[in-house]
């Protein structure tokens, strides 16, 4: 019974969070679009103490990407740059690396599969994420964790040096869309970089781990929800393909006033439930 009931909260908390996602409706300010999050780097072992305010995570993503038919799975990797504030403009001071190069300094990346389908009319091709796959967030002491590409988009990646990684959040993908447009001034032939050439943004649910918990602070109870927003270099959308660029991440969680318009009582079933676990 009990494993009925976790897999329809599963289900509820799926519906929820693809359908408010598709809204856009979400808390924030007029004057910030993306919702402030504060950061203890002393959970990050060995950074040394800092708190930190920030509205954006930027950085890096390197994904392996498999097509067939009209259907793709891919599975990604995303190295956390720099916190920014004041609309995602203004640079954060951390002791985030990616490289490492210090004692106090300490890596975040993400692990990320998922799928959907594709569709290409004149020259543009469309990409729509289905639900389901999965998010894995961790800190990287030291910044010495190496990374191996699976060999289609089916895999996840691997690490090395990781034993000493923190896993901080998990997550279930839960919709996006994307678009590659080659014969963008930024990517076509006639002056174009290649580096360019379209798009995507995609949803996740987002769920703090007890070590999460102690990096992310406030919020208490943190977002719900994670955005990430990216950009495509070109590539042809057929067999298996590497994929590299730039990705940012910010957080979410619906308004009470967005869930009573679109009717989601399934969602307030899952926070009841967790409420009366609490």
């Amino acid at each position: 019974m009990k494993k009925v009931i976790s897999k329809t909260l599963l289900a509820c908390a799926l519906t929820g969070a693809f359908a408010m996602a598709s809204t856009g409706a979400f808390a924030q300010t007029t004057t910030n679009p993306f919702p402030y999050f504060s950061v203890n780097e002393s959970a990050a072992n060995p950074a040394a103490a800092n708190m930190l305010t920030a509205d954006k995570i930027t950085g890096n993503y390197d994904e392996i990407i498999t097509f067939s038919g009209n259907t793709f799975n891919v599975s990604l990797l995303w190295n956390a740059g720099q916190f920014v504030t004041n609309n995602g403009t203004t640079p954060v001071a951390s002791h985030l690396s990616p490289t490492g190069g210090s004692s106090n300094q300490y890596g975040l990346y993400a692990l990320y599969q998922g799928n959907g389908t594709f569709s290409t009319s004149g020259g543009v091709t469309t990409f729509n994420f289905a639900p389901g796959g999965n998010l894995s967030v961790f800190t990287d002491p030291n910044s010495n964790t190496t990374f191996n590409k699976p060999a289609n988009g089916s895999t996840a990646w691997t690490t090395g040096n990781s034993s000493d990684d923190v896993l901080i959040a998990t997550g279930i993908p839960t919709s996006g869309q994307g678009t590659l447009n080659p014969s963008l001034s930024t990517c076509g032939s006639a002056g174009g970089s290649g580096i360019n050439c379209g798009s995507f943004g995609s949803s996740t649910t987002f769920n703090l781990t007890s070590n999460g918990s102690k990096y992310f602070t406030s919020p208490n109870p943190f977002y719900n929800v994670s955005f990430q927003s990216g950009q495509l270099n070109n590539f042809s959308p057929t067999g298996t393909q590497e994929i590299n660029g730039s990705m940012d991440v910010v957080f979410g969680v619906p308004e009470p006033t967005s869930v009573a318009l679109i009717g989601l009582g399934l969602f307030g079933l899952g926070m009841s439930r967790r409420k009366k676990q609490a």
